[in-house]
């Protein structure tokens, strides 16, 4: 089933009010052993904050609860090849275009080597021809056979987040490949990790059923958007680009019962609440079943939340659409001032940095 989303009207916020200074020694370079990361823990309703570890998220929540994650599995998106030149070229993949999966819409740089008509080399014996450039920068580039994730697997390497700094053109790190993946991740078709789930370990999950809480998934297949910076001096201005979401009946039924109970739906991380929220908002509301949907909603101050009410998340970069979406969450305020608690705190940001949980 797929739904049409019905728009929500929210107030121009300027973009500079999502500012704040980190000291770059607190954006995390190495991933910690899964489950061993500090978890600040929020509270709206009173303001104070508490100093956890991640291990201790199930003490936080109980029966009736349900917890809602992205199963969605990291395709190993980044390609590095050679120009005729033999100048190095990166080429990350987007999705693809036709079937066969030979035609790809992707991004490339530096982009004077990847200019219309241009041909690129990769490791096997691929190669790929940049057919069309776009104003935005995507480029829709042809390969001589068919893109599957097997092939991927051996010769691509892990989206890694720019801030996260490896050496470009160097094979991945094994530990890289382990960590920037959830341990429930399923299908492969995500560009980058929806990250607040990377802290899982089986055990902690075990746990979290232990307390009586159900577990349900969704799958957003999380698109480049996600390192799109906002250039636009006012939210009003910026659109997030569509992503695919999957919903499963079950998960429906989950969410819906919580709600009619009085219960907590609580999202792990920003794709699976605006996911949730979007269905909730998705006009005529569809009928029982699996939902499919395309979804571009931008979440910020202002936002009526629906559906979800407890949000486990990351530390977000300044003047970012996840930032946005966790300050629409908590209140700016709020949330700047943890953020600056949790600098003071030597807590680590982003991708494989430390969590936090806001009740």
């Amino acid at each position: 089933m797929r739904g049409a989303l019905r728009e929500t009207t929210l107030c121009a916020v300027r973009v500079e009010l999502f500012d704040y200074e980190l000291p770059r020694e607190r954006i995390a370079q190495e991933a910690r052993p899964r489950g061993q990361s500090r978890l600040l823990v929020l509270d709206r309703a009173t303001g104070a904050s508490r100093h956890r570890a991640f291990a201790d998220l199930p003490e936080l929540l109980g029966q009736g609860d349900v917890l809602v994650r992205n199963d969605v599995r990291v395709r190993h998106a980044r390609l590095y090849g050679r120009d005729p030149e033999g100048r190095l070229v990166e080429v990350f993949l987007i999705r693809p275009i036709e079937e066969d999966r030979r035609r790809w819409s992707a991004l490339a740089r530096p982009g004077r080597r990847a200019k219309a008509g241009r041909t690129v080399a990769f490791s096997e014996g691929l190669t790929g021809r940049i057919d069309r450039v776009y104003g935005d920068g995507r480029r829709e580039i042809r390969f001589d056979r068919g893109i599957d994730d097997g092939l991927l697997d051996r010769i691509g390497n892990v989206p890694l987040p720019p801030y996260i700094r490896r050496e470009p053109g160097k094979a991945d790190r094994p530990e890289d490949r382990e960590a920037y993946q959830t341990v429930f991740a399923r299908e492969p078709l995500a560009v980058a990790a929806p990250t607040a789930g990377l802290h899982f370990t089986p055990e902690i999950l075990d746990r979290v059923r232990g307390r009586g809480c159900e577990i349900a998934d969704l799958t957003l297949a999380v698109g480049p958007g996600t390192f799109k910076p906002v250039t636009a001096a006012d939210t009003d201005a910026h659109r997030l680009d569509s992503e695919e979401v999957w919903i499963p009946d079950r998960t429906r039924r989950l969410v819906a019962a919580a709600k009619a109970a009085g219960n907590r739906v609580v999202a792990v991380g920003t794709t699976v609440t605006r996911s949730l929220e979007a269905a909730a908002r998705l006009a005529p509301p569809p009928p029982p079943g699996d939902l499919q949907m395309t979804t571009d909603l931008f979440i910020r101050p202002g936002f009526d939340f629906r559906a979800v009410d407890v949000l486990l998340t990351n530390f977000h970069l300044p003047r970012s659409t996840l930032l946005m979406l966790v300050c629409a969450f908590a209140g700016r305020e709020l949330v700047l001032a943890a953020y600056a608690e949790a600098i003071r705190e030597g807590y680590l940001f982003y991708s494989y940095g430390d969590a936090m949980l806001i009740l």
